[in-house]
């Protein structure tokens, strides 16, 4: 397993607000899969992202990434490992406004020494012709597009996605969907997509389900519905 988390917890709060929100959750990703992570609101899918993703710590357990331990990591070593090997993708864009696309996806491309082509990556999202303008000119979904950019530029070896068609309608969720999927194919990136939306679950190669922070199910789909065949987005 590429990603394998096991035996995770993760509380907030003291005293009387003290929350459990991963209760001792087990799971693991292959290498170049595309992952869902879902359950309903307050499941623990989003904390279990960022624990993934050393955005947040761990209470207790083991999260490892390629056969690396990253729980216990100094600030330091987890500013490295976010750099070099994670690539983030929101529901809300967090575009910079007075920066052009370009310049947004230059931002990150700085931070690695194997970025991948910008010109090409511009082309494969069908932002080249977009590139000169300003968030405030952008449509939702084009700006979707440039925040995953942003994202991909550094090459990451794993691609955290946290509701990244939530803001959208259903049209423009399916365009970024059939993105995410040839993004897959072809730099083969692991993703790992934080979902509500029941029908992404049919896209993408494994699905573990959370509720109340525990893992209830896992499974590999056997049979993988193109994203532009997705029904009820």
């Amino acid at each position: 397993m590429y990603v394998e988390v096991s035996n995770v917890k993760k509380s907030y709060g003291e005293g009387g607000s003290h929350v459990q929100v991963l209760k001792g959750v087990t799971a693991g990703v292959e290498r170049g899969e595309m992952c869902v992570i879902q359950g309903t609101s307050g499941s623990g899918k989003s904390t279990l992202l960022n624990c993934i993703g050393g955005l947040d710590d761990v209470d207790s357990g083991s999260i490892k990434i390629g056969g690396e331990e990253i729980v216990g990591l100094k600030k330091d070593e987890l500013y490295d490992y976010r750099r070099d090997t994670i690539g983030f993708i929101f529901q809300f864009y967090n575009l910079i406004p007075n920066l052009t696309v370009r310049e947004n996806i230059e931002v990150c491309r700085y931070l690695t020494d194997s970025p991948l082509d910008m010109d090409e990556l511009l082309n494969v999202l069908g932002l080249k012709e977009h590139e000169n303008k300003f968030p405030s000119q952008l449509s939702g979904g084009q700006q979707q597009r440039t925040a995953i950019a942003r994202a991909l530029i550094k090459n990451p070896k794993l691609l955290l996605c946290d509701e990244p068609t939530g803001a959208l309608d259903s049209n423009t969720s399916r365009d970024i969907l059939i993105l995410l999927e040839k993004i897959n194919r072809k730099y083969q990136t692991t993703m790992l997509i934080v979902t509500h939306n029941n029908s992404i679950k049919d896209m993408v190669h494994r699905v573990i389900y959370l509720k109340d922070g525990e893992v209830m199910k896992t499974y590999v789909n056997d049979v993988i519905v193109p994203a532009r065949e997705l029904e009820d987005l």
